[in-house]
C-alpha cells in the first residue's frame, strides 16, 4: 500500500511501511540546489539516493578529470562517437545554465556532498550512462538515428538561455507531461529508453535503498515516472538485467559497412574485366579525388592542421573500402598528435564547448570535429564516386 503526500519542495511516499521522499529538480537550477540541501538537512533521511551513475558522479565531483583523458586512447578503441555524443548534450546544458550561473547537475552534486557531509549513505541510481546512449542507438531505426544525430548536432550550435521563472515552470508536472507526451509521438523508442527504462531503473533501486526514510534527488521530468512505478507492482531484478543489456548488433547493421565496399569493388573487378577499360583509369582516379578532396575538405572545415588535411586526403579512398575503420579515426589520430590537446584544453573543455567558437579553439573539441567532418566528407564522397562507377558498364 502506499500514500502520498505532496508540498512545494516535495512529494512524501509511504511504501510498505517506509519513507520515501522524492525531491524533483531542473538540472541547472539555483532554486533547485538551495531545495535539495534544505530538505535533506530538515528531513534527516537515511539514504540519499540521486540521478546520476557511477561516470557522470565522477565527473561532477572531479572537474580536473578531463586532464586524465587519454585522446589516443579512445580513438584506438573507436569511442570517439561516444565522447562527442556526451559532450554534445553537456554544451547543450552548459549553455542553458550560463544565464543562471548553474552548472548542469550542480544539485545532484550538491545532494551527493550534503548527505555524505551529514554520515548519509549515498546510492547512485540512474543508469549507465553509456548503456543507454548504446541502446538508444542500437535499438533505433535508420530514420530515428537520423533524427538523434541532428538534433544531437543541432544542439551544439543552438543557443538557449532559460531563467529561473522559466526553470520554475519546466518543473511543473503538467509541462512536462506534455513535452514527453510530444516526444514519445515523434521519437517513441527513443523516449522509452531514455526516460521510461530509466524511470524503471530508479523507481527500482529506490525502492531498495537501505533505510527506513529514503530521500531521492531525481530529474522532474522522471518524477512522474517514478511515482508510478513505486506505487505499482514490486519492480523485479530480472527486469532490471534486461533493461541493462546492450543489444547485439543486428544482422543488417553488421553487413551495412561490408556492403558500400563490397559493391565498389564488385564494380571495379567488373569493369577491369568486362567494362570499359579506358573508362576504368578514370573511375579510378574519380574515386580517389571524390574520396580525398571532401575528406580533406570536411578536415579543412574543422582546421585540421595540414598534415591532417593532407592525411585525410590520403586516407580516405582506402578507408571507405575497409569497413572496420573509417577516415575520422585515422584523422582524429593524427590530429591528436600533431596538435595535442594541451592541460589548458583538457582544464577548459567544459567552458569553452558553451561557444560555437569554442568548439574550434579548443584542441580537445578540434580533434573530435576532425574526426566528424573528415568522417563526412568521405561518406558523400563515397556516394559520388558511386555515381561515376556506374559509367564502367
Amino acid at each position: 500500500m502506499t500514500e502520498t503526500t505532496t508540498t512545494d519542495d516535495y512529494m512524501r511516499l509511504q511504501i510498505d511501511g517506509r519513507e520515501v521522499i522524492l525531491v524533483g529538480t531542473a538540472h541547472i537550477s539555483q532554486e533547485s540546489v538551495e531545495t535539495v540541501v534544505r530538505t535533506i538537512s530538515d528531513l534527516d533521511p537515511d539514504t540519499v539516493c540521486v540521478e546520476l551513475d557511477h561516470q557522470r558522479y565522477q565527473s561532477l565531483i572531479n572537474e580536473k578529470g578531463w586532464e586524465s583523458l587519454n585522446i589516443k586512447d579512445l580513438i584506438k578503441k573507436k569511442q570517439i562517437p561516444f565522447l562527442l555524443a556526451n559532450l554534445a548534450l553537456s554544451s547543450y546544458q552548459k549553455r542553458m545554465g550560463l544565464h543562471t550561473g548553474v552548472k548542469p547537475g550542480a544539485e545532484l552534486a550538491a545532494a551527493a556532498r550534503t548527505a555524505e557531509e551529514q554520515g548519509k549513505k549515498v546510492e547512485l541510481v540512474d543508469r549507465n550512462i553509456r548503456t543507454t546512449l548504446l541502446r538508444v542507438w542500437r535499438k533505433t531505426g535508420f530514420w530515428n538515428k537520423m533524427k538523434v544525430m541532428a538534433s544531437l548536432l543541432g544542439s551544439i550550435f543552438e543557443k538557449q538561455e532559460l531563467n529561473e521563472e522559466e526553470l520554475a515552470k519546466l518543473r511543473e508536472s503538467d509541462t512536462l507531461s506534455g513535452m514527453l507526451e510530444e516526444m514519445s509521438q515523434l521519437l517513441p523508442s527513443v523516449k522509452q529508453i531514455l526516460v521510461d527504462e530509466r524511470d524503471i531503473h530508479m523507481a527500482y533501486h529506490i525502492r531498495n535503498a537501505p533505510g527506513e526514510k529514503v530521500l531521492a534527488v531525481v530529474g522532474a521530468a522522471h518524477l512522474p515516472g517514478i511515482v508510478k512505478r513505486l506505487q505499482g507492482e514490486e519492480i523485479s531484478a530480472a527486469t532490471i538485467a534486461d533493461i541493462n543489456i546492450i543489444p547485439e548488433k543486428t544482422f543488417v547493421s553488421k553487413m551495412i559497412p561490408w556492403l558500400i565496399p563490397g559493391i565498389v569493388v564488385a564494380l571495379f573487378i567488373g569493369g577491369f574485366f568486362f567494362g570499359n577499360r579506358e573508362q576504368f583509369a578514370d573511375a579510378a582516379i574519380a574515386w580517389v579525388l571524390a574520396n580525398g578532396i571532401l575528406s580533406a575538405l570536411g578536415t579543412l572545415i574543422a582546421l585540421g592542421h595540414p598534415i591532417t588535411v593532407a592525411t585525410a586526403f590520403v586516407a580516405a579512398p582506402i578507408t571507405s573500402l575497409n569497413p572496420t575503420i573509417g577516415a575520422g579515426f585515422v584523422t582524429g589520430l593524427v590530429q591528436s598528435i600533431v596538435a595535442a590537446p594541451t592541460v589548458r584544453d583538457m582544464e577548459h573543455v567544459g567552458e569553452d564547448l558553451v561557444t560555437l567558437k569554442g568548439w574550434w579553439q579548443n584542441r580537445l573539441a578540434r580533434v573530435l570535429l576532425v574526426f566528424l567532418f573528415s568522417s563526412i566528407g568521405s561518406s558523400i564522397g563515397t556516394f559520388v564516386a558511386l555515381g561515376w562507377l556506374k559509367n564502367l558498364f
